[in-house]
Order: structure tokens, then C-alpha cells, then sequence
């Protein structure tokens, strides 16, 4: 286990395990996945979503998110609308990247010896190709996804992740992009930050009070540095 520094001492570490959403806050995927949301609703011929409503539900697992997304389209043809979505995005999946910094970022804060985990709405085999593509395979000490566990905003991702490394929710931040990242913060127990350039509002986050709200990835890069 990670032996956590005193707060007054210099370079101290006040957070043992760093948490992070994928989509929307360190993949530049936001607009491909609300547009994949939109494409699959119309395959099937629900009322296509509106771009906020159709942004708002990234981060849930995929069933969960199309479901809300698409009231009007009976659960017996989730399965062909979760389908009609996975087809749009692997069709595009190769238009998108990390947003610029997030490398720097992730190995800044792995010397300082920080754990780094990934808590997302995508599903395992989802995530596994997201970060070989990415070229993080390695990068992330741990992982938590929609289907092997509790989707958010439920804590139990987190939970789980805590368990995993023995930290307390005190010493643990999960950085996201949604509401839903903050409310499963806040629903574990963890202080949480935000990122205003992925999915949801700013405005949105003020009941979830987070420590920061970041405008890019250099001003969450450099308030990791300072405060993490």
C-alpha cells in the first residue's frame, strides 16, 4: 500500500488513488457519442433525441443510457437499438483521441505515485480497446466498468475500486465530466472534480460541490500538481 505524506510536507500527496470518467474527460468522444445515440434511435424509429438530451446520458451503461434517451422505444428492442448504437460508434471509433495533454497528465501524476483507475460507463470490452488504442495499456492501475458492476451513479464502482487498493474515500478524488461522476462521488463517500469541456453543463455541478471545475486538461493538470 501506498504510504500517504503528510499534507505540509513538500510534493505531499493528498490523494492515494486517482479516479477518472473516460468519455468526456480523458477521450475526446462526447460528439461521437451523442451523434451514435441519435443514429440509433432513428434506425429503430424512436424520436431522435436532442443533442443535450442525447449527452446527458453519457456515463450510464449503455442500456440504462439508451433507454433514458429513448423513452418511446419498447424494451423489447433495446437489444437492436444497443446494437444500432455499437454499429454507428465502431464505424467512427478511429475519428477520435485523447484530448491533447491527457499523456502528459496521466504520467505526471504516475510519478508521483499516485494509483490511477478508470471508472466508466463503457463496458469492459469497450474500455480494453479504448486504451489499447489510446496507448494506455498499462497506464491505469485499475478499472471499473458499467457491466461488471453497479452503473453510476451508484457508488459501487468506486467501492469497489477502494476495496481493491486498501484507500479510504477521504483519500480517493474521481475526476469526470458528468453529473453522474459527481453524484457517485458524492454517493461514496469522495471528494470529486469536474471538467467543463465534456458532456454536461457547468451549471449542473454546483449542488454536487466540487473541489475544482476545470476548463481544460492543462488547468486539470495543473490543479492535480498543486492539490493532488
Amino acid at each position: 500500500m501506498l504510504q500517504a505524506l503528510r499534507p505540509d510536507h513538500p510534493g505531499s500527496r493528498q490523494y492515494d488513488l486517482i479516479a477518472f470518467d473516460w468519455d468526456g474527460t480523458l477521450f475526446d468522444s462526447t460528439a461521437l457519442i451523442t451523434r451514435c445515440i441519435q443514429s440509433a434511435v432513428r434506425d429503430v424509429g424512436g424520436v431522435v433525441p436532442s443533442d443535450r438530451d442525447a449527452s446527458y446520458v453519457i456515463g450510464l451503461g449503455l442500456m440504462q443510457a439508451l433507454a433514458h434517451a429513448a423513452p418511446d422505444v419498447p424494451v423489447e428492442r433495446y437489444p437492436e437499438l444497443g446494437a444500432r448504437y455499437r454499429h454507428h460508434y465502431i464505424a467512427h471509433k478511429d475519428d477520435v483521441s485523447l484530448f491533447d495533454g491527457v499523456s502528459a497528465m496521466l504520467t505526471e501524476l504516475k510519478s508521483r505515485q499516485h494509483w490511477l483507475a478508470v471508472a466508466t460507463g463503457k463496458t469492459r470490452r469497450g474500455l480494453d480497446e479504448a486504451l489499447q488504442a489510446a496507448e494506455l495499456k498499462g497506464v491505469f492501475d485499475g478499472s471499473r466498468t458499467a457491466d461488471e458492476t453497479a452503473s453510476k451513479p451508484h457508488p459501487r464502482m468506486l467501492q469497489e475500486l477502494m476495496n481493491e487498493f486498501g484507500v479510504s474515500p477521504g483519500r480517493t478524488l474521481m475526476i469526470g465530466d458528468t453529473t453522474h461522476d459527481l453524484q457517485m462521488a458524492l454517493n461514496a463517500g469522495c471528494p470529486s472534480v469536474a471538467v467543463s469541456y465534456g458532456a454536461h453543463e457547468i451549471d449542473a455541478f454546483d449542488d454536487l460541490r466540487p473541489r475544482f471545475v476545470a476548463h481544460s486538461v492543462r488547468e486539470l493538470h495543473d490543479w492535480l500538481v498543486a492539490h493532488a
